[in-house]
């Protein structure tokens, strides 16, 4: 019999409430008697067409906004100040275990038809996943009061000066107008904003790169030659750190069902997974670039300088500046419109995910409009307050931003078991379950990201924590942690989905 003729369904529940209504999903158009004539490809799906990979993009470029937002490029400029050219090959290292992570996520979604969310809150007892779900919010909010406040800066600096902080997140918080003005027109018109605001990065960064004329003989040694030293380690795992964030993963699960794909055909889902692959594959090539653009501008102009200790995202525009000079179009502009567009993308794909999360995690079914405002305020009233308080002192701003990475960085463990324990597992993904290779492989990525974040957060707390109360408060928060981590794993070995249980049932 043809792999083609395979229809087999898979293990889903057709009247479960999914992320997208089949009204608001894209309709790939198929020839099902062209299909079965050409043969097949890989994994038994249709053979590769440019037109279907045309449809299928989007999730990705979506999802590779989080490689993006203000808190990587400040990681990016102070590796690059820092460590000058010598952790590129640490760069693309890190992205391309993001990538892993980021299509197993997918994975999960097309195979199963459910994000990751709307899972977590099947499988686990209600103490856990409650739990999971202010984890999650924790990490969305950190995440998002770091993208507002690039925003933020951005404006301040297109406006010279003439906007305070304060004022510029007020006007990225209306972000949330314009993402449901967009969604109301569809998808496709949505991803087509975020094709412009990751090209205007792409612009943006690369002209920072002409202007830098960086090396070429450093730069491709610095992506090919891995290196590292003692200065520069502490900078080496923020890298590694800041790419894996806790929302993304969650989101990526509920993006890639905006595609209409029928579950009851393995090829159909197979063919989907191929294409949502190469798209993402691609996406986060152009992140990497950009990444690459950000990061070497600043090791050419500050590596081994007096100055490269003190770049943050508050005072890069400022030193670049002084570095490059004005010209017709002064690199600090440039620097800001770059920013301004890293941060309204990953704003508004925050909204986005806070949408699913809330929504997957508390079954709550209420109008779009309301949920998107009940996100963004959890994260703009926190970060107008952040704003009032720390607009006059770059100093504790920087303070400020350690802490929200610290508080990221504790959540990675909460997003990722999850999904890997869910995609390993027969009884949810059905033929579509992760191979012994694939799941060694991915849970070593996840076992490295989870250490080096760790690393960081002992190295955070044994710097800013002393006295016996705090120390004694920091300890039982450890021991609770690591407790709820274990529980994580052993309860992912356990896992009976419930559509199985239902079915074993009749």
């Amino acid at each position: 019999m043809s792999q083609l003729e395979n229809n087999e369904p898979l293990l889903i529940n057709e009247e479960e409430e999914t992320a997208y209504d089949e009204t608001e999903k894209v309709q790939i158009v198929r020839n099902e008697e062209d299909d079965l004539e050409q043969g097949v490809g890989c994994g038994g799906a249709p053979p590769f067409s440019w037109k279907k990979l045309w449809l299928f993009t989007g999730p990705g470029f979506l999802m590779s906004i989080a490689f993006l937002d203000p808190g990587n490029l400040e990681g990016d400029l102070q590796a690059g100040a820092v460590a000058g050219y010598s952790l590129l090959w640490l760069l693309m290292w890190a992205t391309a275990m993001g990538l892993l992570v980021q299509l197993l996520s997918a994975r999960l979604g097309v195979a199963t038809g459910r994000h990751l969310a709307e899972l977590c809150r099947d499988e686990y007892p209600t103490w856990a996943r409650m739990v999971l779900w202010v984890m999650a919010e924790l990490a969305l909010i950190g995440s998002d009061i770091q993208e507002v406040i690039g925003s933020a800066i951005a404006i301040k600096i297109l406006s010279n000066g003439i906007l305070p902080l304060w004022a510029g997140v007020l006007i990225t918080a209306l972000d949330c107008f314009v993402f449901l003005f967009l969604e109301n027109y569809g998808i496709r018109k949505l991803e087509a904003v975020f094709a412009v605001l990751i090209a205007t990065m792409g612009v943006s960064f690369a002209w920072m790169f002409g202007q830098a004329k960086p090396s070429g003989s450093e730069l491709l040694i610095g992506i090919l030659v891995p290196k590292l030293s003692s200065r520069t380690i502490q900078k080496a795992v923020g890298v590694v750190g800041c790419i894996i964030m806790p929302h993304n993963v969650f989101l990526h699960s509920a993006l890639v069902q905006s595609r209409e794909v029928d579950k009851r055909q393995k090829y159909r889902v197979q063919e989907a997974l191929n294409y949502y692959t190469i798209e993402s594959t691609i996406a986060l090539f152009v992140s990497f670039m950009i990444n690459l653009f950000v990061t070497t501008v600043f090791a050419k102009g500050f590596y081994n300088t007096d100055l490269a200790d003190s770049i943050g995202l508050v005072n890069a525009g400022q030193y670049l500046q002084e570095k490059y000079g004005g010209g017709v179009f002064p690199i600090l502009y440039i620097w800001a419109i770059g920013l301004l567009a890293a941060g309204q993308s990953s704003t508004i794909t925050g909204t986005y995910a806070g949408q699913f999360i809330m929504g997957g995690f508390l079954n709550f079914k209420m109008k779009k409009w309301l949920r998107a405002l009940i996100t963004r305020s959890c994260a703009i009233i926190p970060t107008i307050i952040v704003a009032l308080v720390f607009d006059s002192s770059e100093a504790t701003l920087d303070v400020l931003n350690e802490w929200l990475n610290v508080l990221q960085s504790i959540q990675i463990p909460f997003a990722l078991i999850p999904l890997l324990c869910l995609v390993s597992k027969e009884q949810i993904m059905g033929s579509f379950k992760i191979g012994p290779l694939y799941k060694t492989i991915a849970w070593l990525v996840a076992a490295l990201v989870i250490m080096i974040n760790g690393y960081l957060l002992l190295e955070f707390f044994s710097n800013e924590v002393s006295g016996i109360v705090y120390t004694g408060f920091v300890t039982v928060f450890t021991a609770s942690y690591g407790a709820f981590i274990l529980y994580l794993i052993a309860r992912g070995i356990t896992f009976t989905h419930w559509r199985f249980k239902a079915e074993s049932s009749h």
